[in-house]
């Protein structure tokens, strides 16, 4: 009878090892060691049961310097994994909860895999794997850290329902696997620092995935809206249930966030953009597909002839967060004409160019934007609009900001994971360029571009300094590659003197305290009229300048708001009156 225990007891602890040695592993676990360079998986919707069911082959690759043989693939916790295999070998795999906001319910079903081999660095292992579940309205993520709940659903809205699918990929809904790290919004940067280092990770990253939607109502079956232009979408009809089937093709999965909608659409095609509307919303998609004409010719004159075609997709939620995949957006139509017209052409801007660099893709987008402010309502609309993104940015980069010694270098526009840097700051950095070269010579350079090429942070730069004769490195280590600040313009000082033909001879020194130089725009004032001349003054420096004046020169204004700058309130100085 002893020996019999004292066998049984072996024979559970063995089990208790074998079972428990990968989650062992998971206190030195290297979440971020396997990238997943390729996806082939199908994917059944079921709007009545809310469900999510998905078959299919992945491609792990070890991206580390040594040998792996743990994996860890991680999935929404609202759905479960039912099985793992290397060809036809079940594997060994502990499930286990991982929190995490990366998921819009704060909570990560994370599969901690031992592999049938060592991985070397670099190779390879492909993996059959299934796995299903719910995917219903969860806001979790954001309620637990405060939000309220009506602001966190209508940022989180994602779910699959009778009545309405929507769901968004990784970052919002974990419905395809991933390996990140964990991410915490109470936390700074965390989630979006884990996010960009998945992207940045998934950027040759390709996946074929067939999405197939079933649905048991009668009539016409519902428009299934996929943020890829590649798919290919089918109605079949078998005999209790009609379904819509799409085969698409993504590449670069990190940073086309692969997603789906599934609803009862109206639609309003454009030659530049098709808006897909919920049945009461008919009016307000008429409306943005007319304010995507209005800017398409404003926008294909700067980026060229659209590369796909922009879709946009209603939302129920008039308070929903829009969404943004490419030329795919998720939005709430109805609106100001104001805003519906920006959005358009912010749209319309990533319908015809990309780039895997936010800087220029989320810039330029913005840039866009400002175009066609300037387009309908003059320089100082577009320049009004730029300041709101100012006034962040100032946040930001205020001189008293705690900096760390490596912020220059994290924080540039070439490395930041922050949106406002990436976004707002990149978009000022567009538009000073445009002013310091002329609407022609920026054309070129972004004419020039080509995203496959694009190897290296200085490439654009090349692109641009191409096509002028200026220098413009010590621009693009002050703003793009560096996080110097802003620059802090004022005049020390002016003073104007007679001359001969009646006119006045006005000298100016002005000053840049900032960190940044920058080409600024300098308006002198008189009683006959304003001039304006542009001076490039350097980070830490003064420049004089010299400008003919017709009458007596009274005010002079540096900065038009066209140039980010820390201090807006030492801009103005009046002009001594000359001596007789």
């Amino acid at each position: 009878m002893k020996s019999a225990s004292r066998k049984a007891r072996r024979s559970t602890l063995w089990l208790l090892c074998v079972l428990c040695g990968p989650v062992l592993h998971g206190f030195s676990l290297d979440r971020e060691a396997f990238s997943i360079p390729k996806y082939d998986l199908n994917a059944q919707i079921e709007p009545e049961q809310h469900r999510l069911g998905v078959r299919g082959k992945i491609t792990l690759r070890n991206d580390t310097a040594a040998p792996q043989k743990i994996a860890v693939l991680q999935i929404s916790s609202s759905l479960d994994w039912r099985s793992i295999k290397a060809g036809d070998t079940p594997l060994q795999f502990v499930r286990q909860p991982f929190t995490s906001d990366i998921d819009h319910t704060g909570s990560l079903s994370e599969a901690i895999i031992t592999l049938p081999r060592e991985v070397a660095p670099q190779a390879t292992i492909d993996l059959d794997i299934a796995y299903e579940g719910v995917i219903v309205l969860d806001a979790t993520r954001l309620t637990r850290i405060g939000a309220p709940e009506d602001a966190a659903n209508s940022t989180d809205w994602d779910r699959i329902g009778p009545d309405f699918t929507a769901v968004r990929g990784a970052g919002y809904v974990t419905w395809y696997p991933i390996a990140t790290d964990v991410a915490n919004l109470s936390e700074g940067e965390s989630l979006f620092e884990v996010l960009a280092r998945w992207k940045a990770r998934q950027t040759e990253s390709t996946a074929h995935i067939q999405i197939g939607a079933w649905s048991h109502s009668e009539g016409p079956p519902p428009t299934l809206l996929i943020n890829e232009a590649s798919c290919v979408i089918v109605y079949k009809d078998p005999y209790e249930a009609q379904l819509n089937q799409a085969d698409c093709h993504f590449r670069n999965t990190g940073a086309r966030w692969p997603s789906f909608a599934l609803a009862e659409y109206g639609e309003v095609d454009r030659p530049s953009i098709t808006v897909y509307n919920l049945r009461t919303h008919a009016a307000a998609a008429e409306a943005y597909a007319d304010a995507a004409a209005k800017a398409a010719p404003l926008i294909a004159g700067w980026f060229g002839r659209e590369r796909e075609k922009a879709v946009t997709a209603d939302l129920p939620d008039a308070n929903a967060a829009s969404f943004e995949a490419g030329a795919f957006r998720f939005t709430p139509l109805g609106g100001e004409s104001k805003v519906v017209g920006l959005a358009a052409a912010h749209q319309l801007a990533h319908a015809s160019f990309s780039s895997v660099r936010p800087w220029i893709n989320e810039g330029l987008a913005h840039f866009a934007q400002a175009l066609y402010l300037e387009q309908e309502k003059g320089r100082q609309a577009a320049l009004d609009y730029m300041g709101a993104h100012r006034s962040v940015l100032k946040a930001l980069e205020a001189p008293d900001a705690v900096r760390k010694p490596d912020d220059e270098a994290s924080h540039s526009l070439t490395n930041t994971l922050n949106e406002e840097l990436y976004r707002s700051k990149a978009m000022c950095v567009w538009w000073m360029l445009r002013d310091m070269l002329g609407d022609a010579t920026l054309k070129k350079a972004i004419a020039a571009y080509r995203p496959e090429q694009d190897k290296d942070p200085s490439y654009m730069p090349r692109l641009i300094s191409a096509q002028t004769q200026r220098d413009l490195e010590w621009f693009f280590d002050d703003w793009v590659y560096r996080d110097r600040g802003l620059p802090d313009f004022r005049v020390e000082s002016a003073f104007a003197r007679k001359t001969m033909t009646d006119a006045y001879m006005l000298t100016i020194t002005l000053e840049n305290q900032g960190g940044a130089g920058a080409e600024v725009p300098v308006v002198i004032k008189s009683a006959r009229g304003d001039v304006t001349k542009r001076v490039e003054v350097r980070a830490k420096s003064k420049t004089t300048v010299r400008v003919e004046m017709p009458a007596i020169p009274q005010e002079i204004l540096v900065n038009d708001g066209s140039v980010p700058e820390s201090d807006t309130t030492n801009n103005t100085f009046k002009v001594p009156a000359p001596p007789e």
